[in-house]
Protein backbone atom coordinates (compact mmCIF):
# COMPACT_ATOMS: atom_id res chain seq x y z
CA UNK A 1 0.00 0.00 0.00
CA UNK A 2 1.35 3.42 -1.00
CA UNK A 3 1.84 6.16 1.57
CA UNK A 4 1.01 9.42 -0.20
CA UNK A 5 2.46 12.79 0.77
CA UNK A 6 -0.57 14.65 -0.61
CA UNK A 7 -4.22 13.96 -1.31
CA UNK A 8 -6.31 15.88 -3.83
CA UNK A 9 -9.99 15.64 -2.83
CA UNK A 10 -12.41 16.55 -5.61
CA UNK A 11 -16.14 16.88 -4.99
CA UNK A 12 -18.03 14.26 -6.96
CA UNK A 13 -21.52 15.24 -5.81
CA UNK A 14 -24.22 16.09 -8.33
CA UNK A 15 -23.72 19.86 -7.99
CA UNK A 16 -20.00 19.82 -8.72
CA UNK A 17 -20.42 17.08 -11.33
CA UNK A 18 -22.77 19.37 -13.22
CA UNK A 19 -20.05 22.05 -13.04
CA UNK A 20 -17.50 19.73 -14.64
CA UNK A 21 -15.74 18.13 -11.66
CA UNK A 22 -15.34 14.79 -13.49
CA UNK A 23 -13.23 16.51 -16.16
CA UNK A 24 -11.26 18.24 -13.40
CA UNK A 25 -10.64 14.85 -11.75
CA UNK A 26 -9.43 13.30 -15.00
CA UNK A 27 -7.21 16.28 -15.74
CA UNK A 28 -5.59 16.07 -12.29
CA UNK A 29 -4.82 12.38 -12.80
CA UNK A 30 -3.41 13.11 -16.26
CA UNK A 31 -1.23 16.02 -15.07
CA UNK A 32 -0.02 14.14 -11.99
CA UNK A 33 0.98 11.16 -14.16
CA UNK A 34 2.81 13.41 -16.61
CA UNK A 35 4.82 14.89 -13.73
CA UNK A 36 5.59 11.41 -12.38
CA UNK A 37 3.76 12.10 -9.09
CA UNK A 38 1.27 9.22 -9.16
CA UNK A 39 3.09 7.40 -6.34
CA UNK A 40 3.25 10.55 -4.20
CA UNK A 41 -0.12 12.22 -4.80
CA UNK A 42 -3.52 10.50 -4.58
CA UNK A 43 -6.59 11.92 -6.32
CA UNK A 44 -9.85 11.08 -4.50
CA UNK A 45 -13.38 11.69 -5.73
CA UNK A 46 -15.55 12.41 -2.68
CA UNK A 47 -19.12 13.36 -1.91
CA UNK A 48 -20.44 16.88 -1.36
CA UNK A 49 -18.39 19.37 0.70
CA UNK A 50 -21.44 21.57 1.15
CA UNK A 51 -20.50 24.78 -0.65
CA UNK A 52 -22.32 23.89 -3.84
CA UNK A 53 -22.24 27.42 -5.27
CA UNK A 54 -18.43 27.25 -5.47
CA UNK A 55 -18.08 24.11 -7.54
CA UNK A 56 -16.03 22.45 -8.79
CA UNK A 57 -14.38 22.29 -5.37
CA UNK A 58 -10.89 20.84 -4.81
CA UNK A 59 -9.15 20.50 -1.43
CA UNK A 60 -5.47 19.58 -1.22
CA UNK A 61 -4.18 17.97 1.95
CA UNK A 62 -2.14 18.07 4.18
CA UNK A 63 -2.35 21.88 3.81
CA UNK A 64 -6.13 21.88 3.52
CA UNK A 65 -6.06 24.36 0.64
CA UNK A 66 -9.63 25.02 -0.46
CA UNK A 67 -9.71 25.71 -4.20
CA UNK A 68 -13.08 26.81 -5.58
CA UNK A 69 -14.57 27.20 -9.05
CA UNK A 70 -11.61 25.31 -10.45
CA UNK A 71 -11.34 25.30 -14.24
CA UNK A 72 -9.53 22.83 -16.50
CA UNK A 73 -6.88 25.43 -17.24
CA UNK A 74 -6.18 25.85 -13.49
CA UNK A 75 -5.22 22.21 -12.98
CA UNK A 76 -1.76 22.35 -14.59
CA UNK A 77 -0.85 25.37 -12.44
CA UNK A 78 -2.04 23.70 -9.22
CA UNK A 79 -0.10 20.53 -10.07
CA UNK A 80 3.03 22.42 -11.12
CA UNK A 81 3.07 25.03 -8.37
CA UNK A 82 1.38 23.35 -5.40
CA UNK A 83 1.96 19.63 -5.78
CA UNK A 84 5.40 19.81 -7.40
CA UNK A 85 6.93 22.99 -5.94
CA UNK A 86 4.93 23.38 -2.72
CA UNK A 87 3.61 26.86 -3.58
CA UNK A 88 -0.14 27.32 -3.01
CA UNK A 89 -1.97 28.95 -5.93
CA UNK A 90 -3.56 31.90 -4.16
CA UNK A 91 -5.73 33.07 -7.05
CA UNK A 92 -7.72 29.81 -7.04
CA UNK A 93 -8.30 29.72 -3.27
CA UNK A 94 -11.73 30.31 -1.80
CA UNK A 95 -11.38 33.87 -0.53
CA UNK A 96 -12.45 33.07 3.04
CA UNK A 97 -10.13 30.06 3.33
CA UNK A 98 -6.94 32.11 3.37
CA UNK A 99 -5.82 34.98 5.55
CA UNK A 100 -2.49 36.83 5.54
CA UNK A 101 -0.71 34.11 3.58
CA UNK A 102 -2.07 31.44 5.96
CA UNK A 103 -4.52 28.69 5.13
CA UNK A 104 -7.55 28.76 7.44
CA UNK A 105 -8.96 25.34 8.40
CA UNK A 106 -12.44 24.77 7.03
CA UNK A 107 -13.82 24.75 10.57
CA UNK A 108 -12.96 28.48 10.82
CA UNK A 109 -14.61 29.51 7.57
CA UNK A 110 -17.93 31.30 8.17
CA UNK A 111 -19.88 28.68 6.23
CA UNK A 112 -18.62 25.87 8.46
CA UNK A 113 -17.88 27.38 11.88
CA UNK A 114 -21.45 27.09 13.22
CA UNK A 115 -22.10 23.74 11.61
CA UNK A 116 -21.92 20.38 13.35
CA UNK A 117 -21.62 17.57 10.83
CA UNK A 118 -23.11 14.34 12.19
CA UNK A 119 -25.19 12.92 9.35
CA UNK A 120 -22.74 14.52 6.91
CA UNK A 121 -19.64 13.55 8.90
CA UNK A 122 -18.01 11.58 6.07
CA UNK A 123 -19.31 13.52 3.07
CA UNK A 124 -16.39 15.20 1.37
CA UNK A 125 -13.97 13.17 3.50
CA UNK A 126 -13.92 9.67 1.97
CA UNK A 127 -14.13 8.02 -1.43
CA UNK A 128 -17.74 6.74 -1.32
CA UNK A 129 -16.89 3.94 -3.75
CA UNK A 130 -14.18 2.48 -1.52
CA UNK A 131 -15.42 0.45 1.47
CA UNK A 132 -11.92 0.44 2.98
CA UNK A 133 -12.06 4.21 3.39
CA UNK A 134 -15.51 3.93 4.99
CA UNK A 135 -14.24 1.30 7.43
CA UNK A 136 -11.27 3.55 8.24
CA UNK A 137 -13.73 6.16 9.57
CA UNK A 138 -15.64 3.60 11.71
CA UNK A 139 -18.19 2.26 9.21
CA UNK A 140 -19.79 -0.99 10.43
CA UNK A 141 -18.29 -0.60 13.91
CA UNK A 142 -21.76 0.11 15.30
CA UNK A 143 -23.18 -2.94 13.53
CA UNK A 144 -20.48 -5.10 15.04
CA UNK A 145 -21.25 -3.67 18.46
CA UNK A 146 -24.99 -4.37 18.34
CA UNK A 147 -24.53 -7.89 16.97
CA UNK A 148 -21.97 -8.92 19.60
CA UNK A 149 -22.78 -6.82 22.67
CA UNK A 150 -26.45 -5.80 22.56
CA UNK A 151 -29.88 -7.38 22.43
CA UNK A 152 -32.51 -6.02 20.01
CA UNK A 153 -34.36 -4.56 23.01
CA UNK A 154 -31.22 -2.70 24.10
CA UNK A 155 -30.78 -1.21 20.62
CA UNK A 156 -34.33 0.11 20.72
CA UNK A 157 -33.79 1.53 24.22
CA UNK A 158 -30.73 3.43 22.94
CA UNK A 159 -32.81 4.89 20.10
CA UNK A 160 -35.54 5.93 22.53
CA UNK A 161 -33.04 7.48 24.95
CA UNK A 162 -31.30 9.41 22.16
CA UNK A 163 -34.45 11.34 21.32
CA UNK A 164 -33.87 10.89 17.58
CA UNK A 165 -36.95 11.91 15.60
CA UNK A 166 -37.63 11.15 11.95
CA UNK A 167 -35.88 13.57 9.63
CA UNK A 168 -38.30 12.96 6.76
CA UNK A 169 -40.70 15.63 7.95
CA UNK A 170 -43.18 14.30 10.52
CA UNK A 171 -40.64 14.05 13.35
CA UNK A 172 -42.01 10.81 14.82
CA UNK A 173 -39.67 9.28 17.46
CA UNK A 174 -37.49 6.70 15.70
CA UNK A 175 -37.15 4.42 18.72
CA UNK A 176 -40.92 4.34 19.21
CA UNK A 177 -41.48 3.34 15.59
CA UNK A 178 -38.93 0.52 15.97
CA UNK A 179 -40.54 -0.57 19.25
CA UNK A 180 -43.96 -0.92 17.61
CA UNK A 181 -42.53 -2.98 14.74
CA UNK A 182 -40.51 -5.18 17.11
CA UNK A 183 -43.68 -5.93 19.09
CA UNK A 184 -45.56 -7.06 15.98
CA UNK A 185 -45.39 -10.83 15.66
CA UNK A 186 -44.92 -12.19 12.15
CA UNK A 187 -42.82 -14.64 10.17
CA UNK A 188 -41.44 -11.81 7.98
CA UNK A 189 -40.63 -8.15 8.62
CA UNK A 190 -39.08 -5.43 6.46
CA UNK A 191 -36.87 -2.37 6.79
CA UNK A 192 -37.35 0.39 4.21
CA UNK A 193 -35.44 3.56 3.42
CA UNK A 194 -37.14 6.58 1.89
CA UNK A 195 -34.62 8.14 -0.50
CA UNK A 196 -37.30 9.57 -2.78
CA UNK A 197 -36.73 13.24 -1.76
CA UNK A 198 -39.06 15.17 -4.02
CA UNK A 199 -39.25 18.64 -2.43
CA UNK A 200 -38.27 21.47 -4.81
CA UNK A 201 -34.77 22.62 -3.84
CA UNK A 202 -34.03 19.65 -1.55
CA UNK A 203 -30.87 17.58 -2.02
CA UNK A 204 -29.90 16.42 1.48
CA UNK A 205 -30.59 12.69 1.21
CA UNK A 206 -29.11 12.51 -2.27
CA UNK A 207 -25.89 14.04 -0.97
CA UNK A 208 -25.61 11.56 1.91
CA UNK A 209 -26.03 8.62 -0.46
CA UNK A 210 -23.51 10.12 -2.89
CA UNK A 211 -20.96 10.83 -0.19
CA UNK A 212 -21.40 8.10 2.44
CA UNK A 213 -23.70 5.26 1.30
CA UNK A 214 -22.27 2.76 3.82
CA UNK A 215 -23.73 4.67 6.77
CA UNK A 216 -27.27 4.02 5.48
CA UNK A 217 -26.55 0.37 4.75
CA UNK A 218 -25.12 -0.12 8.23
CA UNK A 219 -28.06 1.66 9.89
CA UNK A 220 -30.63 -0.40 8.02
CA UNK A 221 -28.90 -3.61 9.12
CA UNK A 222 -29.00 -2.35 12.72
CA UNK A 223 -32.71 -1.58 12.31
CA UNK A 224 -33.27 -5.08 10.92
CA UNK A 225 -31.57 -6.61 13.95
CA UNK A 226 -33.63 -4.44 16.31
CA UNK A 227 -37.05 -5.36 14.91
CA UNK A 228 -36.30 -8.90 13.66
CA UNK A 229 -36.20 -8.23 9.91
CA UNK A 230 -33.90 -9.90 7.40
CA UNK A 231 -34.73 -7.90 4.26
CA UNK A 232 -34.48 -4.22 3.43
CA UNK A 233 -35.41 -2.03 0.48
CA UNK A 234 -34.01 1.38 -0.44
CA UNK A 235 -36.53 3.33 -2.50
CA UNK A 236 -34.67 5.98 -4.50
CA UNK A 237 -35.74 8.06 -7.44
CA UNK A 238 -34.16 7.17 -10.78
CA UNK A 239 -33.25 10.85 -11.36
CA UNK A 240 -30.37 10.37 -8.89
CA UNK A 241 -27.99 8.33 -11.08
CA UNK A 242 -24.83 9.08 -9.08
CA UNK A 243 -26.48 8.13 -5.80
CA UNK A 244 -27.95 4.96 -7.32
CA UNK A 245 -24.59 3.93 -8.75
CA UNK A 246 -22.66 4.50 -5.52
CA UNK A 247 -25.33 2.86 -3.42
CA UNK A 248 -25.20 -0.29 -5.56
CA UNK A 249 -21.40 -0.34 -5.40
CA UNK A 250 -21.58 -0.01 -1.60
CA UNK A 251 -24.15 -2.83 -1.30
CA UNK A 252 -21.99 -5.12 -3.47
CA UNK A 253 -18.90 -4.29 -1.40
CA UNK A 254 -20.74 -4.88 1.89
CA UNK A 255 -21.85 -8.31 0.66
CA UNK A 256 -18.29 -9.12 -0.42
CA UNK A 257 -17.01 -8.21 3.05
CA UNK A 258 -19.67 -10.27 4.82
CA UNK A 259 -21.47 -7.18 6.13
CA UNK A 260 -24.69 -8.03 4.32
CA UNK A 261 -26.22 -11.40 3.55
CA UNK A 262 -26.10 -14.61 5.59
CA UNK A 263 -24.40 -14.84 9.00
CA UNK A 264 -23.17 -11.25 9.21
CA UNK A 265 -19.85 -10.94 11.07
CA UNK A 266 -20.00 -14.61 11.98
CA UNK A 267 -23.27 -14.29 13.89
CA UNK A 268 -26.66 -15.88 13.20
CA UNK A 269 -28.06 -12.58 11.90
CA UNK A 270 -29.07 -12.46 8.22
CA UNK A 271 -29.89 -9.23 6.41
CA UNK A 272 -29.98 -8.31 2.74
CA UNK A 273 -30.71 -5.12 0.82
CA UNK A 274 -32.20 -4.29 -2.56
CA UNK A 275 -32.65 -1.01 -4.42
CA UNK A 276 -36.04 -0.08 -5.86
CA UNK A 277 -36.14 2.83 -8.34
CA UNK A 278 -38.95 5.37 -8.21
CA UNK A 279 -40.15 7.33 -11.23
CA UNK A 280 -40.25 10.69 -9.45
CA UNK A 281 -43.75 10.82 -7.97
CA UNK A 282 -43.77 13.22 -5.03
CA UNK A 283 -46.57 11.28 -3.35
CA UNK A 284 -44.25 8.27 -3.06
CA UNK A 285 -42.49 10.14 -0.26
CA UNK A 286 -45.55 9.20 1.81
CA UNK A 287 -44.78 5.90 3.50
CA UNK A 288 -47.75 3.81 2.37
CA UNK A 289 -47.57 5.12 -1.21
CA UNK A 290 -43.87 4.25 -1.22
CA UNK A 291 -44.64 0.70 -0.10
CA UNK A 292 -47.32 0.34 -2.77
CA UNK A 293 -44.74 1.38 -5.35
CA UNK A 294 -42.15 -1.13 -4.08
CA UNK A 295 -44.80 -3.82 -4.44
CA UNK A 296 -45.24 -2.86 -8.09
CA UNK A 297 -48.56 -1.11 -7.60
CA UNK A 298 -49.64 2.45 -8.34
CA UNK A 299 -48.06 4.86 -5.86
CA UNK A 300 -51.12 5.83 -3.85
CA UNK A 301 -51.46 6.14 -0.06
CA UNK A 302 -53.43 3.67 2.02
CA UNK A 303 -55.81 4.59 4.84
CA UNK A 304 -54.23 4.32 8.29
CA UNK A 305 -54.62 2.47 10.63
CA UNK A 306 -53.33 -0.16 10.26
CA UNK A 307 -49.93 1.52 10.40
CA UNK A 308 -46.91 0.04 8.60
CA UNK A 309 -45.39 -1.20 11.89
CA UNK A 310 -48.33 -3.62 12.00
CA UNK A 311 -49.18 -4.06 8.32
CA UNK A 312 -46.80 -2.47 5.86
CA UNK A 313 -44.83 -3.76 2.89
CA UNK A 314 -46.42 -6.93 1.46
CA UNK A 315 -48.83 -6.70 4.43
CA UNK A 316 -45.97 -7.47 6.85
CA UNK A 317 -44.66 -5.36 9.79
CA UNK A 318 -42.39 -2.69 8.32
CA UNK A 319 -40.39 0.32 9.44
CA UNK A 320 -39.61 3.19 7.11
CA UNK A 321 -37.10 5.92 7.87
CA UNK A 322 -35.51 8.44 5.56
CA UNK A 323 -31.83 8.66 4.63
CA UNK A 324 -30.87 11.37 7.13
CA UNK A 325 -32.52 9.51 10.01
CA UNK A 326 -30.49 6.40 9.20
CA UNK A 327 -27.28 8.44 8.84
CA UNK A 328 -27.49 9.38 12.54
CA UNK A 329 -27.93 5.84 13.88
CA UNK A 330 -24.36 4.43 13.68
CA UNK A 331 -23.04 7.53 15.47
CA UNK A 332 -25.63 7.19 18.21
CA UNK A 333 -24.62 3.55 18.77
CA UNK A 334 -20.91 4.39 18.78
CA UNK A 335 -21.03 7.56 20.91
CA UNK A 336 -24.05 6.80 23.04
CA UNK A 337 -27.59 8.10 23.44
CA UNK A 338 -26.53 10.70 26.02
CA UNK A 339 -24.04 12.26 23.60
CA UNK A 340 -26.69 12.67 20.90
CA UNK A 341 -29.34 13.86 23.36
CA UNK A 342 -26.96 16.59 24.60
CA UNK A 343 -27.20 18.27 21.17
CA UNK A 344 -30.19 20.38 20.21
CA UNK A 345 -33.23 21.39 22.25
CA UNK A 346 -35.39 19.67 24.84
CA UNK A 347 -37.77 18.08 22.33
CA UNK A 348 -35.65 18.20 19.18
CA UNK A 349 -32.38 16.36 19.69
CA UNK A 350 -29.33 16.24 17.46
CA UNK A 351 -28.64 18.14 14.26
CA UNK A 352 -30.58 18.85 11.07
CA UNK A 353 -29.33 18.98 7.50
CA UNK A 354 -30.72 21.74 5.27
CA UNK A 355 -30.44 22.34 1.56
CA UNK A 356 -29.95 26.10 1.56
CA UNK A 357 -31.07 27.75 -1.66
CA UNK A 358 -32.84 30.70 -3.22
CA UNK A 359 -31.69 34.29 -2.70
CA UNK A 360 -28.62 33.48 -0.63
CA UNK A 361 -24.89 33.97 -1.19
CA UNK A 362 -23.74 30.54 0.03
CA UNK A 363 -26.01 28.05 -1.68
CA UNK A 364 -25.32 24.57 -0.39
CA UNK A 365 -25.72 21.85 2.18
CA UNK A 366 -25.55 22.74 5.87
CA UNK A 367 -25.94 20.77 9.10
CA UNK A 368 -26.61 22.62 12.33
CA UNK A 369 -27.65 21.70 15.88
CA UNK A 370 -31.40 21.86 16.45
CA UNK A 371 -32.22 25.22 17.99
CA UNK A 372 -29.93 27.23 15.70
CA UNK A 373 -31.81 30.38 14.70
CA UNK A 374 -32.92 31.16 11.17
CA UNK A 375 -30.83 34.36 11.38
CA UNK A 376 -27.65 32.36 12.04
CA UNK A 377 -28.34 30.13 9.06
CA UNK A 378 -29.20 32.96 6.67
CA UNK A 379 -26.77 35.69 7.72
CA UNK A 380 -23.76 33.81 9.08
CA UNK A 381 -23.68 30.39 7.39
CA UNK A 382 -25.50 31.49 4.24
CA UNK A 383 -23.55 34.73 3.93
CA UNK A 384 -26.64 36.92 3.66
CA UNK A 385 -28.73 38.06 0.69
CA UNK A 386 -26.98 38.93 -2.61
CA UNK A 387 -26.88 42.41 -4.16
CA UNK A 388 -27.67 44.23 -0.92
CA UNK A 389 -31.31 43.13 -0.97
CA UNK A 390 -33.37 42.68 2.20
CA UNK A 391 -34.37 39.31 3.62
CA UNK A 392 -38.11 38.87 3.22
CA UNK A 393 -38.95 35.27 4.11
CA UNK A 394 -37.71 31.69 4.22
CA UNK A 395 -39.70 28.66 3.14
CA UNK A 396 -39.05 25.51 5.18
CA UNK A 397 -40.61 22.13 4.54
CA UNK A 398 -41.09 22.59 0.79
CA UNK A 399 -44.65 22.31 -0.57
CA UNK A 400 -45.73 20.97 2.83
CA UNK A 401 -44.22 23.82 4.81
CA UNK A 402 -44.74 27.51 5.29
CA UNK A 403 -43.04 30.86 4.89
CA UNK A 404 -41.25 32.43 7.86
CA UNK A 405 -41.28 36.27 7.64
CA UNK A 406 -38.35 38.56 8.42
CA UNK A 407 -40.00 39.51 11.72
CA UNK A 408 -39.45 35.92 12.92
CA UNK A 409 -35.89 35.54 11.69
CA UNK A 410 -34.70 34.85 15.26
CA UNK A 411 -36.91 31.76 15.54
CA UNK A 412 -35.06 28.67 16.69
CA UNK A 413 -35.22 25.92 14.10
CA UNK A 414 -36.74 22.85 15.71
CA UNK A 415 -39.88 20.75 15.18
CA UNK A 416 -42.14 22.49 17.66
CA UNK A 417 -41.04 26.08 17.00
CA UNK A 418 -41.69 25.77 13.29
CA UNK A 419 -45.14 24.22 13.76
CA UNK A 420 -46.01 26.97 16.24
CA UNK A 421 -45.38 29.70 13.63
CA UNK A 422 -47.24 27.88 10.84
CA UNK A 423 -44.39 26.10 9.10
CA UNK A 424 -42.73 22.70 9.53
CA UNK A 425 -39.31 21.06 9.40
CA UNK A 426 -40.09 18.89 6.41
CA UNK A 427 -37.19 16.95 4.98
CA UNK A 428 -34.93 19.99 5.11
CA UNK A 429 -35.33 22.31 2.14
CA UNK A 430 -34.75 25.95 3.12
CA UNK A 431 -35.52 28.46 0.37
CA UNK A 432 -34.56 32.09 1.07
CA UNK A 433 -36.54 34.96 -0.48
CA UNK A 434 -35.75 38.65 -0.77
CA UNK A 435 -37.77 41.83 -1.35
CA UNK A 436 -38.19 41.01 -5.05
CA UNK A 437 -40.27 37.89 -4.32
CA UNK A 438 -44.06 38.09 -4.42
CA UNK A 439 -45.46 35.95 -1.63
CA UNK A 440 -48.74 35.31 -3.45
CA UNK A 441 -46.72 34.06 -6.41
CA UNK A 442 -44.65 31.85 -4.07
CA UNK A 443 -47.82 30.25 -2.69
CA UNK A 444 -49.01 29.73 -6.26
CA UNK A 445 -45.70 28.09 -7.22
CA UNK A 446 -45.99 25.49 -4.48
CA UNK A 447 -49.68 24.86 -5.23
CA UNK A 448 -48.83 24.29 -8.91
CA UNK A 449 -46.35 21.64 -7.76
CA UNK A 450 -48.84 19.99 -5.41
CA UNK A 451 -51.62 19.92 -8.01
CA UNK A 452 -49.25 18.34 -10.51
CA UNK A 453 -48.04 15.74 -8.00
CA UNK A 454 -51.40 14.76 -6.46
CA UNK A 455 -52.07 11.06 -7.01
CA UNK A 456 -55.77 11.81 -7.37
CA UNK A 457 -56.99 9.12 -5.00
CA UNK A 458 -58.95 11.43 -2.68
CA UNK A 459 -61.23 14.29 -3.73
CA UNK A 460 -59.98 16.89 -1.20
CA UNK A 461 -56.49 16.75 -2.70
CA UNK A 462 -57.42 16.00 -6.33
CA UNK A 463 -60.13 18.66 -6.59
CA UNK A 464 -59.47 20.92 -3.61
CA UNK A 465 -55.88 21.83 -4.45
CA UNK A 466 -56.94 22.57 -8.05
CA UNK A 467 -59.61 24.97 -6.78
CA UNK A 468 -57.04 26.59 -4.48
CA UNK A 469 -54.71 27.12 -7.41
CA UNK A 470 -57.51 28.64 -9.48
CA UNK A 471 -58.22 31.12 -6.67
CA UNK A 472 -54.56 32.12 -6.50
CA UNK A 473 -54.44 32.56 -10.27
CA UNK A 474 -57.51 34.76 -10.00
CA UNK A 475 -55.74 36.91 -7.40
CA UNK A 476 -52.46 37.22 -9.34
CA UNK A 477 -54.33 38.16 -12.51
CA UNK A 478 -56.15 41.00 -10.75
CA UNK A 479 -59.63 39.50 -11.10
CA UNK A 480 -60.33 38.58 -7.45
CA UNK A 481 -62.57 40.24 -4.89
CA UNK A 482 -62.02 40.55 -1.14
CA UNK A 483 -64.63 37.84 -0.48
CA UNK A 484 -62.32 35.41 -2.28
CA UNK A 485 -59.82 35.61 0.59
CA UNK A 486 -62.35 34.14 3.02
CA UNK A 487 -63.20 31.39 0.54
CA UNK A 488 -59.48 30.69 0.04
CA UNK A 489 -58.84 30.28 3.77
CA UNK A 490 -61.98 28.18 4.31
CA UNK A 491 -60.98 25.79 1.52
CA UNK A 492 -57.46 25.47 2.98
CA UNK A 493 -58.81 24.22 6.31
CA UNK A 494 -61.30 21.89 4.61
CA UNK A 495 -58.49 20.21 2.64
CA UNK A 496 -56.25 19.95 5.72
CA UNK A 497 -58.96 18.18 7.71
CA UNK A 498 -60.19 15.76 5.04
CA UNK A 499 -57.33 14.75 2.70
CA UNK A 500 -56.20 11.12 2.89
CA UNK A 501 -52.44 11.52 3.29
CA UNK A 502 -49.80 14.01 4.37
CA UNK A 503 -49.38 15.46 0.89
CA UNK A 504 -52.98 16.67 0.75
CA UNK A 505 -53.20 17.56 4.43
CA UNK A 506 -50.18 19.88 4.23
CA UNK A 507 -50.72 21.23 0.70
CA UNK A 508 -52.52 24.39 1.97
CA UNK A 509 -49.64 25.33 4.32
CA UNK A 510 -47.86 27.73 1.91
CA UNK A 511 -51.16 29.54 1.32
CA UNK A 512 -52.07 29.73 5.01
CA UNK A 513 -48.63 30.95 6.09
CA UNK A 514 -48.48 33.66 3.43
CA UNK A 515 -52.03 34.73 4.30
CA UNK A 516 -50.99 34.90 7.95
CA UNK A 517 -47.84 36.97 7.50
CA UNK A 518 -48.25 38.70 4.12
CA UNK A 519 -51.97 39.39 3.89
CA UNK A 520 -51.22 42.96 2.82
CA UNK A 521 -49.79 41.59 -0.42
CA UNK A 522 -52.97 39.64 -1.12
CA UNK A 523 -55.01 42.79 -0.45
CA UNK A 524 -52.77 44.86 -2.76
CA UNK A 525 -53.35 42.35 -5.55
CA UNK A 526 -57.12 42.46 -5.02
CA UNK A 527 -57.90 46.08 -4.06
CA UNK A 528 -55.13 48.05 -5.74
CA UNK A 529 -54.64 45.65 -8.66
CA UNK A 530 -50.91 45.87 -8.01
CA UNK A 531 -48.17 43.37 -7.24
CA UNK A 532 -45.90 45.12 -4.69
CA UNK A 533 -42.90 43.04 -5.77
CA UNK A 534 -43.55 43.61 -9.47
CA UNK A 535 -43.69 39.89 -10.23
CA UNK A 536 -47.25 39.11 -11.33
CA UNK A 537 -47.31 40.06 -15.01
CA UNK A 538 -51.00 40.88 -15.22
CA UNK A 539 -50.58 43.56 -12.57
CA UNK A 540 -47.35 45.12 -13.82
CA UNK A 541 -46.72 47.80 -16.44
CA UNK A 542 -43.32 48.73 -17.85
CA UNK A 543 -42.76 52.48 -18.08
CA UNK A 544 -39.95 54.48 -19.73
CA UNK A 545 -38.76 57.47 -17.71
CA UNK A 546 -38.40 60.26 -20.32
CA UNK A 547 -35.85 62.09 -18.17
CA UNK A 548 -33.49 59.09 -18.17
CA UNK A 549 -34.14 57.77 -21.69
CA UNK A 550 -31.34 58.69 -24.12
CA UNK A 551 -33.24 57.59 -27.20
CA UNK A 552 -30.73 54.86 -28.08
CA UNK A 553 -33.53 52.61 -29.50
CA UNK A 554 -32.04 49.44 -27.99
CA UNK A 555 -35.27 48.65 -26.12
CA UNK A 556 -37.29 49.01 -29.31
CA UNK A 557 -34.96 46.69 -31.20
CA UNK A 558 -35.09 44.04 -28.48
CA UNK A 559 -38.87 44.16 -27.87
CA UNK A 560 -40.37 40.93 -29.28
CA UNK A 561 -43.88 42.43 -29.43
CA UNK A 562 -43.08 45.68 -31.25
CA UNK A 563 -44.59 47.59 -28.34
CA UNK A 564 -41.92 50.33 -28.11
CA UNK A 565 -41.76 53.28 -30.46
CA UNK A 566 -39.98 56.61 -30.72
CA UNK A 567 -37.32 58.69 -32.45
CA UNK A 568 -33.55 58.31 -32.10
CA UNK A 569 -32.16 60.67 -29.43
CA UNK A 570 -35.68 61.31 -28.11
CA UNK A 571 -37.51 59.47 -25.30
CA UNK A 572 -39.21 56.23 -26.36
CA UNK A 573 -42.69 55.10 -25.25
CA UNK A 574 -44.15 51.66 -24.41
CA UNK A 575 -47.64 50.83 -25.70
CA UNK A 576 -49.10 48.98 -22.70
CA UNK A 577 -51.78 47.38 -24.89
CA UNK A 578 -49.14 45.66 -27.01
CA UNK A 579 -46.66 44.96 -24.20
CA UNK A 580 -46.43 41.26 -23.25
CA UNK A 581 -44.54 42.17 -20.05
CA UNK A 582 -41.53 39.96 -20.75
CA UNK A 583 -39.09 42.46 -19.21
CA UNK A 584 -36.58 42.28 -22.10
CA UNK A 585 -36.60 46.06 -22.46
CA UNK A 586 -35.73 46.60 -18.80
CA UNK A 587 -32.99 43.95 -18.91
CA UNK A 588 -31.31 45.61 -21.91
CA UNK A 589 -31.64 49.28 -20.97
CA UNK A 590 -28.17 50.65 -20.15
CA UNK A 591 -29.46 53.83 -18.52
CA UNK A 592 -31.93 52.41 -15.94
CA UNK A 593 -34.65 54.35 -17.73
CA UNK A 594 -37.25 51.56 -17.60
CA UNK A 595 -39.08 50.60 -14.44
CA UNK A 596 -42.06 48.51 -13.35
CA UNK A 597 -45.18 50.12 -11.97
Amino acid sequence: MNIYRAHVLICGGTGCTSSGSVKIHDEFEKQIAEKGLEKEVKVVQTGCFGLCALGPVVIVYPEGSFYSMVKIEDVSEIVEEHLLKGRIVDRCLYKEASEKDEIKPLSEVDFYKKQMRVALRNCGVIDPENIKEAIAVDAYQALGKVLTEMTPEQVIEVMLASGLRGRGGAGFPTGLKWKFAAASKNDQKYVCCNADEGDPGAFMDRSVLEGDPHTVIEAMAIAGYAIGANQGYIYIRAEYPIAVKRLQIAIDQAKEYGLLGKGILGTSFDFDLEIRLGAGAFVCGEETALMNSIEGNRGEPRPRPPFPAVKGLFAKPTILNNVETYANIPVIINKGADWFASIGTEKSKGTKVFALGGKINNTGLVEVPMGTTLREIVEEIGGGIPNGKKFKAAQTGGPSGGCIPASLIDTEIDYDSLIRIGSMMGSGGLIVMDEDNCMVDIAKFFLEFTVDESCGKCAPCRIGTKRLLEMLEKITSGKAEMADLDKLEELCYSIKSSALCGLGQTAPNPVLSTLRYFKDEYIAHIKDKKCPAGVCKALVNYIINPEKCKGCSLCSKKCPAGAISGQIKSPYVIDTNKCIKCGVCMENCKFDAIYKK
